[in-house]
C-alpha cells in the first residue's frame, strides 16, 4: 500500500513536533550536566555526520552511476548539491543556527528558548516567504499567526519579562530570536530551491562536518574556548550524539523538510508553533515543574491559531501554498 503525499506529510509533522518537544525537555533536564552548550553542538554534528556522510557518499555515487545532470558538481562527492547550495544551506541550518542557539543557552534558560525559537518561526517564515518567494498571506492566516504569537507569549511571557530585571538574559533572548530567523531562512530556501528532505539534510551535515567540527575541535584542544569534553562521561556524550545528532538533526531534519514539501514553509512552521506549549506541559509531567493557567490557555490559543493558519481558505490559496516550486537546474 502506497501512502499519499499528504499522509506522509502529516506523519512527518507529528514526528517533527515530537522530536522538537523532546529536545527542549531534555535540554531543561540536562541543563546542569557536564557538557557546555557548544560541546553539545559539537557532539550533535558528529553524531549526525556519522549517519549522513556515508549516506551522502552513497547518494552521490548512485547519482553519478546513473548519469544524473549535475552529478559531477556534487560537492566533495558527499553532498547531493554543488558547493554554493551546500554552503548556503549549511551556513543557515548548521553554523548560524547552532552558533546563535547554543550561545543563547549561555545567557537564558531553556524555557525562553522554547518560546522564542519554535514559537517565533511562523512570524519570521511568513515575512521571509512573502518577500523571497511571494507566498500570499490571507487574512485568516494573519489571525492564526496572531493567535500563535499570543499563545506563545502566554506560555513564557512572565519568564521573558524577567529579562528586563537586569543581567544578561536579554542577550540570550536576542540570540534565540536570531536562531529562529536563520532557521526560517533555511525553511524558505528549501522551498524556493525545491530541495528534497534527505539530500537537504545530507548537505547540511556535510558542510558542518568540514567547517564547525574541525574548527571547534581545534579551539577546544588549544583551550581557546571553554570545553568539558575531556571531563564528560562517555554515557553523556553518546546520549547527546544520539538524541541531538541522530534525533534532532537526522530524523527531524528529514521530516521537517518533508513537511515543508507537503504543507509549504508558512503552514509548516505554524504547526511547529505548538512545541513551546507541549514542551512546557512535558516539563510539568516529567520534570515536576508547576502547572499554571497561562500554560493551558497559551496552548489552547496556539492550537486554535494553527487551525486558522493551516486550513486554506480557498482552493486557489491551497494550491499556492502546497504546490512545490519547479526543480531548478543544478549549476
Amino acid at each position: 500500500m502506497q501512502l499519499s503525499k499528504r499522509t506522509i506529510g502529516i506523519a512527518a509533522a507529528i514526528i517533527t513536533v515530537a522530536i522538537w518537544t523532546s529536545f527542549i525537555i531534555v535540554a531543561r533536564a540536562m541543563a546542569h550536566k557536564t557538557l557546555t552548550p557548544f560541546d553539545i553542538a559539537f557532539v550533535r554534528m558528529i553524531g549526525a555526520g556519522i549517519v549522513m556522510l556515508p549516506w551522502g557518499w552513497w547518494w552521490v555515487r548512485r547519482a553519478r552511476e546513473r548519469g544524473e545532470p549535475g552529478a559531477a558538481q556534487m560537492w566533495l562527492g558527499l553532498s547531493p548539491y554543488p558547493w554554493r547550495t551546500t554552503a548556503i544551506a549549511g551556513t543557515f541550518a548548521a553554523l548560524l543556527y547552532a552558533s546563535f542557539a547554543y550561545s543563547g543557552f549561555l545567557y537564558a534558560p531553556a524555557a525562553h528558548a522554547s518560546v522564542l525559537m519554535p514559537g517565533m518561526l511562523p512570524l519570521w517564515t511568513t515575512l521571509i516567504a512573502l518577500v523571497v518567494i511571494g507566498t500570499p498571506v490571507t487574512g485568516r492566516r494573519w489571525v492564526g499567526l496572531a493567535l500563535i504569537i499570543g499563545g506563545g507569549l502566554l506560555v513564557g511571557g512572565s519568564s521573558l519579562l524577567r529579562a528586563f530585571d537586569g543581567g544578561d538574559v536579554w542577550k540570550g533572548d536576542v540570540l534565540f530570536l536570531a536562531s529562529s530567523f536563520v532557521w526560517s531562512s533555511y525553511t524558505v530556501m528549501t522551498r524556493k530551491h525545491a530541495m528534497g528532505a534527505i539530500p537537504a539534510t545530507i548537505a547540511v551535515c556535510v558542510f558542518a562536518a568540514f567547517t564547525f567540527v574541525p574548527v571547534y575541535a581545534l579551539l577546544a584542544w588549544t583551550g581557546l574556548v571553554v570545553s568539558h569534553l575531556r571531563e564528560a562521561p562517555w554515557s553523556e556524550i553518546i546520549f547527546q550524539a544520539v538524541v541531538q545528532g541522530i534525533g534532532s538533526v537526522v530524523i527531524s531534519g528529514i521530516t521537517f523538510v518533508r513537511m515543508v514539501e507537503t504543507f509549504g514553509p508558512i503552514r509548516s512552521t505554524m504547526i511547529t508553533a505548538v512545541v513551546p506549549g507541549l514542551s512546557a506541559l512535558g516539563a510539568v509531567l516529567f520534570l515536576g515543574e508547576p502547572l499554571y493557567w497561562n500554560l493551558l490557555l497559551g496552548l489552547a490559543l496556539v492550537t486554535v491559531g494553527i487551525v486558522f493558519g493551516v486550513k486554506p481558505v480557498t482552493p486557489v490559496a491551497h494550491a499556492a501554498a502546497t504546490t512545490p516550486a519547479p526543480q531548478p537546474a543544478i549549476r
